[in-house]
Order: structure tokens, then C-alpha cells, then sequence
């Protein structure tokens, strides 16, 4: 377990935030922490709707219990952490 910094940019949200992470987070823990710095402060809660992440410019997402030393993320990588219905099922 090692503090790993990240860059999220939230969807809907104009400002980048500084992410320390925990390496042995997963990908719903990540977003968790995002959303403290930016859902209800610039971005409102979407109730019915999971968030998700990904790494920036991509459209695949990680798999939602895949933890940030297994993702191959680097220092200072920026991710995107985007609302899903949860309808979707992943």
C-alpha cells in the first residue's frame, strides 16, 4: 500500500484535481474519492448512476474492481471519471 498521486477530471466538472490514491484502491474506490472534490461543489449527484473510470482519451473503462497498481497507471496520469446508468450492468 503506497499513496500514487492521480489528475481526475470529472465529467461535468471544469476543474482538474490533484487525486492521492491509494495503490491498492479499486477503480469504484477512485471514483469515490474524486467525487468527494467535485459532486456537490461544481457537479451534481446522479442518483441511478455509477461512476466510472478511465484513463484520459479513452474510451474503454477499467473494470470497476481493478486497482490502481493492477492498471498500469503512471504518476500524475490524468483520469476520467464518467456517470453510467446503472441499468448497464458492468
Amino acid at each position: 500500500m503506497a499513496q500514487f498521486p492521480l489528475v481526475s477530471n470529472f465529467q461535468g466538472d471544469f476543474v482538474l484535481q490533484m487525486l492521492p490514491v491509494d495503490t491498492e484502491f479499486t477503480m469504484d474506490q477512485v471514483a469515490a474519492e474524486a467525487a468527494r472534490h467535485s459532486v456537490g461543489r461544481r457537479v451534481a449527484a446522479r442518483p441511478g448512476s455509477v461512476m466510472r473510470v478511465r484513463r484520459q482519451g479513452s474510451n474503454e473503462l477499467f473494470s470497476r474492481g481493478l486497482t490502481v497498481a493492477k492498471a498500469n497507471l503512471r504518476p500524475m496520469e490524468c483520469i476520467e471519471v464518467i456517470w453510467e446508468p446503472a441499468s448497464a450492468g458492468r
